[in-house]
C-alpha cells in the first residue's frame, strides 16, 4: 500500500508519465542460480498487461528504498522490471569483486529471463553508476532481444577514472569500499557513524601506507582495493577483463547516456559517446548541471530513461519502436544566460583559443612575453587540499567558492581583465604547463573557475597528470611540457566576469598525494617537499586552451 502511495506522489512532483497499470505483483528474493552454483536474489515487478517487455538492473546497492520506488514506477510504465543483487551484495551468495562475475552473471540472468512464461523476447537495461558497468558488460553478447540501455554517469571501463592522470581518485575509490562495507552493518549503527561525520573514513583518507586505509575505514581488508593498489600502471594485466570498452562495436541497442557537468565518470562516458558516433551509432546525450549522486541526476535519469525505454522497447516482440522527436544530445550551459541547448552532436564546433599565463598573475589572449617564472613549494605532509568538483559524495562536490584554497601558498592563480561582453565555452579543455620541478616525481592540477563581479571563484573544470621521468621528457632547462586533459565544459562566462586558471602540486584527498619519492603507491610512507616553477615565456608558453563558441568580449588577438 505504501509503495502504490509513493508511486502516485512521485508521478505527480516529478512529472512523469501517467501510469498505464496500478496492478503491479511483486514476487521478492527469487533465488536465481547461476552456472557457478551462486545463488543471486532477484525481485520481479509484474505488471497486469500483455506481450511487456522487460527492464533489468543489476545493482550493488541493495533493492529496497529509492530502487524500489524506482522499480514500481517503471512496471507501472508497462514493463516487467527484474531487479537483481549482484554477487555478494544485499544477500546474493558469493564474493563480490567488481567487474569480474558481471558478464557471465548478466548472460545467465538473460537466460533464465527468457525461460520465464512472461517473457515477450524484448529487454532493455537502466541503472547509474556500478549499475551501468554492469550493462556494458552484457550488451555486446546480448543479441538482439537487447532494445534499449540507459546508461547514467557510467562509463564501459573505469580504469581510467581509477587512475585518473595515471594518479589514484582516493576520494572515489576509498569512499566507496566504505560505502559497499557499510552495507553489511547494522542500521542503527550506520546512522551513528554518519551522525558522527565518518571520522573513521576521514582519518583513513589521510593515513599512510595506502594498504592499511581500508582497514582503518572499514576494520577489515577489502582485497579488491588492495588489488587496485598493487595493478595501477597502464600496462597492468589486470584489468584487461575488467574493461568494456573493446566491444562496445558489438553493442546493437541504442544508448541514451546521462550525465552532469560534475560527475566523475564524465570523460569516460564521453569516450564512450564519441566510440560509438565513430561506429554509425546515434547514442543519445544529455549532461546537466548534476553530480554523481545529486538529486537532480536521478529524477532527469528517470524522466530521461522511462522515455527512452518507452520509445525503443516494443509492447509487443515484433512492434517497431518510435523515434524520438527531440535532438539527439541535450546539455545545460552554465553561468549567466545558459540554459539548455539541443545539438546535433558532441562536441559543437568551437574555436581553440589559448589563454596564456603572464607575469604579475595574468591570464591573457595575448601571445606570452619574456617574463621569469611563478614558483611555490608544495609539502606532501601538508597536501593542497580539493575543494568541490567531481567528488562521489554529492553534498560536497560540484561548484564552489575556491578563495579559501586559492589564499594558499602552494597555489599560483592567474586571472584575466574583466570581461566586456559574455564568453561561452562547450566542449574539451585542456592546459599546455611547462614545469620545472627539483623533484622527478611530481603532481601537475590545474582548475579553471568563473571569478564573480563579488570576487567570489567558482571552480567550472580541472585535471590532474602524475609525472613520472619514464613518462616525461626534461628539456635543456629541465623543464618538463605537460598537457594536462580537464573535465568537458559548458559555460557561459558573463560580462564583467573574470577568467582565473588555478595551479598547484595536488588536490588532496580527491587524488592521492605525490610522495616525490617514486614509492610504490600502496606502501609509500616516505613524503618528500619540492619547489616547482610554472615557466610562461615566449619559448614556454603555458596556457589553456578553451573550446570557444561565442564571444562578446574584446580579446586581445592570440
Amino acid at each position: 500500500m505504501l509503495d502504490r502511495v509513493a508511486s502516485r506522489l512521485a508521478v505527480a512532483a516529478l512529472r512523469l508519465p501517467r501510469a498505464r497499470t496500478r496492478r503491479i505483483t511483486v514476487r521478492r528474493d527469487i533465488a536465481l542460480r547461476v552456472r557457478d552454483g551462486v545463488i543471486l536474489r532477484t525481485d520481479h515487478y509484474a505488471p497486469d498487461l500483455p506481450d511487456a517487455p522487460t527492464v533489468l538492473i543489476r545493482t550493488p546497492y541493495g533493492r529496497g528504498g529509492p530502487m524500489r520506488l524506482l522499480c514500481r514506477l517503471a512496471a507501472e510504465q508497462g514493463f516487467h522490471v527484474v531487479i537483481q543483487s549482484c554477487r555478494g551484495t544485499d544477500g546474493s551468495g558469493g564474493t563480490f569483486d567488481p567487474f569480474v562475475h558481471e558478464r557471465e552473471d548478466g548472460l545467465d540472468t538473460l537466460d533464465w529471463l527468457r525461460r520465464q512464461r512472461w517473457w515477450s523476447g524484448a529487454f532493455g537495461m537502466f541503472g547509474a553508476s556500478y549499475q551501468g558497468f554492469v550493462q556494458w558488460a552484457l550488451a555486446a553478447d546480448a543479441g538482439e532481444e537487447l532494445r534499449a540501455m540507459v546508461a547514467v554517469a557510467t562509463a564501459s571501463t573505469t580504469r581510467d577514472s581509477t587512475y585518473a592522470g595515471e594518479s589514484f581518485a582516493l576520494d572515489t575509490v576509498l569512499t566507496w569500499v566504505e560505502l559497499l562495507q557499510a552495507q553489511t552493518v547494522p542500521w542503527l549503527a550506520r546512522q551513528w557513524e554518519l551522525k558522527r561525520g565518518q571520522p573513521r573514513l576521514a582519518a583513513a583518507l589521510s593515513h599512510l601506507p595506502l594498504v592499511e586505509a581500508d582497514r582503518v575505514a572499514t576494520g577489515v581488508t577489502v582485497p579488491f582495493f588492495q588489488q587496485w593498489l598493487r595493478h595501477h600502471t597502464p600496462q597492468a594485466d589486470y584489468w584487461r577483463s575488467r574493461v568494456f570498452d573493446d566491444r562496445l562495436h558489438l553493442v546493437q541497442a541504442p544508448v541514451a547516456m546521462v550525465s552532469g557537468w560534475h560527475d566523475i565518470f564524465l570523460p569516460a562516458q564521453l569516450r564512450d559517446y564519441a566510440a560509438l558516433r565513430a561506429l554509425g551509432a546515434r547514442p543519445r546525450l544529455i549532461i546537466g548541471p548534476w553530480t554523481h549522486g545529486s538529486p537532480g541526476l536521478f529524477i532527469a535519469a528517470l524522466r530521461e530513461g522511462l522515455d527512452w525505454l518507452g520509445t525503443h522497447l516494443p509492447t509487443t516482440a515484433t512492434a517497431q519502436p518510435t523515434p524520438p522527436a527531440d535532438g539527439p544530445v541535450r546539455i545545460h550551459v552554465g553561468g549567466d544566460g545558459g540554459g539548455w541547448r539541443d545539438l546535433p552532436d558532441w562536441p559543437p564546433p568551437a574555436q581553440a583559443t589559448r589563454w596564456y599565463l603572464h607575469p604579475q598573475s595574468a591570464l591573457r589572449t595575448a601571445a606570452p612575453v619574456p617574463s621569469p617564472p611563478d614558483g611555490f613549494w608544495y609539502d606532501p605532509a601538508d597536501p593542497t587540499p580539493s575543494l568541490g568538483g567531481p567528488l562521489l559524495v554529492a553534498q560536497r562536490s560540484g561548484p564552489v567558492d575556491n578563495r579559501p584554497v586559492e589564499a594558499r601558498p602552494d597555489v599560483l592563480t592567474w586571472t584575466s581583465e574583466s570581461l566586456t561582453g559574455p564568453l561561452e565555452v562547450i566542449g574539451p579543455v585542456q592546459a599546455d604547463i611547462h614545469v620545472r620541478s627539483d623533484l622527478e616525481h611530481f603532481d601537475v592540477f590545474v582548475r579553471l573557475c568563473d571569478v564573480d563581479r563579488r570576487g567570489r571563484s567558482w571552480n567550472i573544470c580541472d585535471g590532474l597528470v602524475r609525472i613520472d621521468p619514464r613518462r616525461f621528457r626534461v628539456d635543456g632547462s629541465g623543464a618538463v611540457a605537460v598537457t594536462v586533459p580537464m573535465w568537458p565544459v559548458a559555460h557561459r562566462f558573463a560580462a564583467g566576469h573574470r577568467l582565473r586558471l588555478q595551479l598547484s602540486g595536488g588536490a588532496h584527498p580527491r587524488y592521492v598525494r605525490n610522495p616525490g619519492t617514486g614509492e610504490p603507491l600502496g606502501t609509500a610512507i616516505t613524503l618528500r617537499g619540492g619547489f616547482r616553477e610554472i615557466l610562461h615565456d615566449p619559448e614556454r608558453p603555458s596556457a589553456v586552451v578553451l573550446p570557444v563558441v561565442h564571444s562578446g568580449s574584446q580579446l586581445a588577438p592570440s
